[in-house]
């Protein structure tokens, strides 16, 4: 296993214009915040990348783009989210030659498949691919539960490792450590609940929150890492109210209208999804502006490891 699946993997954003195509100069701006604050990969075309909206070739642009942008200072992944196996595997064809190096495979979309027809999908892609993949398993939102015994079949094919744990049961990260050892890699995928879960043996966080602060993010797993587990537990102690908003049926609006009082985004979304208005903006933005003034000063927390 090359691949790394450790540290912070933010799942951006996509960046839209007023005339709703790509904002890749927006977009770009996001990515370099993203890298000065130390991230480990960057995970593109996922629920908050609106990957349902975008075209074939809006998903190929950004690969390259981002690819081209972090030269190769963290691997890039491509989200994979497709109602057919033959669509799945064209997908992740397309993201291996336009220069992603790992994958985010969710179960078929639309239809909901059994356990059998779960396993089959992903094994396919994986078969048809060299690139590393992390099955994401969010049964909450999907309705889809990648089990224990699933992964079983699923680690016969060598190119799948690791999984995006988002079942927002804690425990289950000890039950895959004891089935799979480090066979297969936990990446925590739900805000509210990743420090517990990096205390608990995660290697890594696919984090959403880090779209709009992506150093608080960071700092949380170094320090956590690192053994300075007070000093992760007081920012993340700060940062639960703004993590809260990843958990939300708005979470799209949400992370956005954060990018923007952050100064790294815009609130362009694509229909039809439309941005916050009302009350309902009015309550985000609270959270936003009194996570805003008392925003934590952030310890050293860049190459600990030689600090020690």
């Amino acid at each position: 296993m090359s691949f790394k699946w450790e540290g912070v993997m933010p799942a951006v954003t996509t960046k839209f214009t007023d005339s709703d195509t790509l904002d890749l100069k927006m977009f770009e701006t996001n990515i370099k915040a993203q890298l000065d604050a130390g991230v480990h990969g960057i995970v593109l075309g996922g629920t908050l990348g609106e990957a349902s909206t975008l075209l074939d070739e809006e998903k190929s642009t950004l690969t390259k783009t981002t690819v081209d942008i972090v030269k190769g200072q963290v691997p890039v992944l491509m989200n994979v989210a497709e109602q057919s196996t033959k669509g799945a595997i064209a997908a992740a064809q397309k993201a291996e030659k336009d220069g992603a190096k790992g994958l985010m495979m969710l179960p078929p979309m639309r239809y909901k498949s059994g356990d059998r027809e779960t396993v089959e999908y992903f094994k396919a892609v994986a078969n048809n691919t060299s690139l590393p993949i992390m099955i994401y398993n969010n049964p909450v939102d999907y309705k889809i539960e990648v089990t224990l015994d699933m992964f079983d079949e699923l680690l016969k094919c060598d190119n799948i490792e690791a999984v995006k744990e988002s079942t927002r049961d804690i425990s289950n990260v000890t039950r895959i450590k004891n089935r799979f050892g480090d066979r297969l890699k936990i990446m925590t995928g739900v805000d509210t609940v990743a420090l517990e879960s990096l205390l608990m043996g995660a290697d890594g966080w696919v984090a959403g929150l880090v779209c709009a602060f992506p150093a608080e993010t960071v700092a949380i797993y170094e320090l956590q890492k690192a053994g300075r587990i007070k000093e992760a537990i007081e920012i993340y102690r700060w940062f639960l109210p703004l993590l809260e908003l990843d958990i939300n049926p708005k979470l799209v609006q949400n992370i956005k209208l954060a990018e923007v009082y952050t100064g790294i985004g815009t609130e362009n979304v694509r229909k039809p999804r439309l941005p916050l208005h009302g009350t309902e903006r009015k309550h985000v933005i609270n959270i936003i502006e009194a996570g805003l003034r008392t925003r934590p000063t952030l310890p050293e927390y860049k190459n600990l490891a030689a600090l020690v």
